[in-house]
């Protein structure tokens, strides 16, 4: 199962509600796009700051390895060792441009794929949005699906979770 967290863009101008198919679900783990075309991912996702910072990075370090003499097999290894970086931060970038840019989190989901992700959110936000004691800015889902907790009736031996000895299944 994969993990998302789930972003909220700013209004626009003269809106009242959030235009939810803007909302942003980000994956949390490796990414092999970011991994394998660092550059252009960045580009795809408009993270004109992250992209400044690993061109800065990438170029001192060619500039660094090119003024030490080193071999050309360490700094491919130093290219990788980047590329890897990259690839395990992924979310995380994503996540720190969002957050500039005004973008709210409004929790975590997980699912099977983006689309079981997706519904899942949507069940929970859309199903509190529309109670009646609600606003429409109130509707906050928990961070994650909260499961429904049994409690031994009072003054048995049960511990825990587990039903009472003997009890219907």
């Amino acid at each position: 199962m994969s993990v998302y967290t789930v972003h909220e863009p700013p209004l626009r101008a003269g809106a009242a509600v959030s235009d939810v198919e803007r909302f942003a679900f980000v994956r949390d783990g490796f990414s092999w796009w970011a991994f394998l075309f660092a550059p252009l991912w960045m580009l795809r996702y408009r993270m004109w700051l992250v992209l400044i910072g690993y061109v800065v990075v990438s170029v001192g370090l060619g500039i660094v390895m090119k003024l030490s003499g080193a071999s050309a097999l360490a700094g491919s290894f130093i290219g990788l060792l980047i590329a890897l970086l990259v690839g395990l931060e992924a979310g995380t970038l994503r996540r720190f441009t969002l957050n500039r840019r005004g973008w709210k989190n409004l929790g975590v989901v997980s699912g099977d794929d983006l689309e079981d992700a997706e519904r899942r959110f949507f069940d929970v936000w859309l199903g509190r949005t529309n109670s009646p004691s609600s606003g429409p800015r109130a509707a906050m889902p928990p961070s994650a699906p909260a499961a429904t907790i049994r409690r031994a009736p009072p003054g048995s031996d049960v511990i825990g979770l587990f039903p009472e000895p003997g009890a219907p299944r």
